[in-house]
């Protein structure tokens, strides 16, 4: 096979928070600026604590300002004298309960100039159920059936509005409520009350609060009207968190993301990654997930914005394998993820075979896919997106088997990683979606298999992402995934390293050998040309990129992980003979 590839972006992006090298974006410029990290980025993924965000990491975002605490406009310049181009994210399904247009939806109710900013989940499914106790419409049988869910039960938080009511408001992703404290004075407005009464009712309330009780079930008082009055000032007390569903039928949507782009923009992005963009586009009788034709329209609408600020969008989507959503949206024009290349790495390290990953690459190369690819990164592994899919009576095979992915699966487990699950509207598990791990762990910190990962990563078509934490051979951090409590799986892999650790990294073969590669992968003219997956036994990788008079080949041994790259520059021939000793 020999094909031209796409043209466009093809250098290295490094992947890290602001504050993933020391404390702030100015740590991670300095590395940057460290000899040895000379001409290795040309590209760098700075994740969403970038912006003004309070949970999930960046991904709950209140408003996409600079954080000030981690990000300085000076950095932004530092950044650009290095030639390096940015790319951030939009989180179009949702934003923070503390964003300006949550907090005047809480503050103003139904006179709030967002109230349709975000999604009631009565009003969208008027007609289409019916109220349970709480007041909240269940969806009938077949529409609820079909909801792709992202945790157990009905997506809502129930949203006090200022007349004392609550209105339950669509929340696809993370939620919390934290009950507070309150003393009789917070209660004086209740008339039906008096001090005695008042003193008695914040002692109930504050005892419930230290012993974590339920607050609905206890008895204040007689006379339902002071009981609501109650629970009304207990609601206004209480701490959210969380990240609210928008609802993309409001304008005033489409107003904030065109407010967005131009914004990011100017903060010098040229990638622009759509994280969670599938479940913008809801419809009664379908799935939230995907939804066609609607997810269609909104990914061109946005594009038209992106189009007007020159940014590349990158859609963010993990699906089957099977069901080939991907080359849905490459078809479309744009960009994707690759999402399959992690776990079909392990696999191909664990098992010494080429087969998947030059199936993979085929069609890639075939379908003239433009990739921005992985190993790791801030999330998991995944493990989901390489699995077939039935769909109209007929069966698509996945990259690997079913029996292959549980393999890697567990492979990895054994190794450390953790896992995350998904759940049917009835709160049922049913599927694995990822594995938290760092890609060094998950090779059973392996210098040998890390290195060869790395080699190949940069000898795949697309645009190689580089997680900071893999360039210095990160470990699996159960203590960090410990002590973040519930859903703190993911940390596992996003230990901060100091400009201690990283000078001390640098002095490691595994670390000089990784900049070696992505150096060779950042400025060698040969990765702009035509690749060639040359005959060869299964237990090996014999890849070349060609162009013009610029050729570099990768010549890899599966079983003993040993490699030769051979990089040819008009008249000067090099040789690279890799074993990490």
């Amino acid at each position: 096979m020999n094909k031209k590839s796409p043209k466009g972006l093809t250098g290295v992006m490094l992947n890290a928070y602001p504050d993933s090298i020391g404390n702030k974006l100015k740590d991670t410029i300095k590395m940057l600026q460290f000899p040895e990290f000379k001409d290795a980025f040309s590209l760098f993924y700075i994740l969403p604590t970038f912006f003004n965000s309070d949970l999930d990491r960046g991904f709950s975002i209140i408003d996409y300002n600079l954080n000030e605490a981690l990000v300085s406009q000076d950095d932004l310049e530092a950044l650009n004298k290095l030639n390096i181009q940015l790319k951030f994210d939009i989180v179009l399904n949702h934003l923070s309960v503390a964003s300006p247009q949550f907090k005047d939806l809480l503050q103003y109710g139904n006179n709030s100039k967002y109230k349709d900013f975000f999604i009631n989940w009565n009003v969208f499914w008027e007609d289409h159920g019916i109220k349970n106790e709480e007041g909240v419409i269940i969806p009938k049988k077949e529409f609820l059936n079909k909801l792709f869910m992202r945790k157990s039960g009905l997506p809502i938080l129930h949203v006090p509005f200022p007349d004392g009511s609550k209105e339950p408001y669509w929340n696809t992703f993370y939620q919390k409520v934290t009950y507070n404290r309150i003393n009789a004075v917070d209660l004086e407005d209740i008339t039906e009350l008096n001090e005695d009464q008042r003193e008695e009712v914040a002692r109930k309330v504050n005892e419930a609060v230290e012993n974590n009780t339920i607050i609905n079930t206890l008895d204040f008082v007689e006379g339902k009207e002071a009981r609501e009055k109650i629970l009304n000032v207990i609601d206004k007390k209480c701490t959210y968190l969380g990240q609210m569903d928008v609802n993309a039928k409001s304008e005033l949507v489409w107003d904030f993301y065109e407010e967005t782009l131009a914004k990011v923009k100017s903060f010098g992005c040229k990638i622009l990654r759509l994280d969670a963009f599938a479940y913008l586009h809801k419809e009664i009788g379908q799935t939230n997930f995907f939804n066609k034709p609607g997810t269609w329209e909104y990914l061109e609408r946005i594009n038209k914005i992106a189009k007007k600020n020159h940014l590349i969008l990158l859609p963010e989507i993990h699906a089957e394998y099977g069901l080939h959503l991907h080359n849905e949206v490459a078809k479309k024009g744009y960009r994707i993820y690759d999402f399959f290349l992690p776990g079909l790495m392990i696999y191909t390290l664990e098992k010494g075979t080429n087969t998947a990953l030059y199936k993979w690459i085929v069609d890639i190369e075939n379908n003239g896919y433009k990739t921005v690819n992985m190993l790791g990164c801030h999330d998991g592994i995944p493990v989901l997106d390489l699995k077939g899919k039935e769909a109209n009576n007929f069966y698509e095979k996945g990259l690997l088997s079913d029996d292959d992915i549980a393999d890697v699966m567990n492979k990895i487990i054994e190794r450390g990683g953790r896992v995350k699950n998904l759940y049917d509207a009835a709160g049922k598990k049913i599927s694995y979606y990822q594995v938290n791990a760092t890609f060094f762990s998950a090779l059973g910190e392996n210098e040998k298999k890390m290195l060869l990962a790395r080699a190949i990563q940069m000898f795949m078509p697309g645009i190689p992402q580089v997680w900071y934490l893999d360039i210095f051979a990160g470990k699996n951090d159960h203590a960090a995934a410990d002590s973040a409590g519930e859903g703190g799986h993911k940390e596992i892999n996003r230990t901060s390293l100091s400009l201690s650790d990283v000078e001390k990294g640098l002095k490691t073969n595994i670390v000089k050998h990784q900049l070696q590669l992505i150096k060779l992968r950042n400025t060698s003219k040969a990765f702009s040309g035509s690749l060639e997956i040359k005959d060869s036994l299964d237990s090996e990788i014999l890849i070349t990129w060609t162009n013009d008079s610029d050729k570099i080949q990768l010549e890899a041994n599966l079983k003993t992980f040993e490699f030769i790259i051979t990089h040819e520059e008009k008249d000067l021939r090099d040789v690279i003979r890799f074993n990490t000793t």
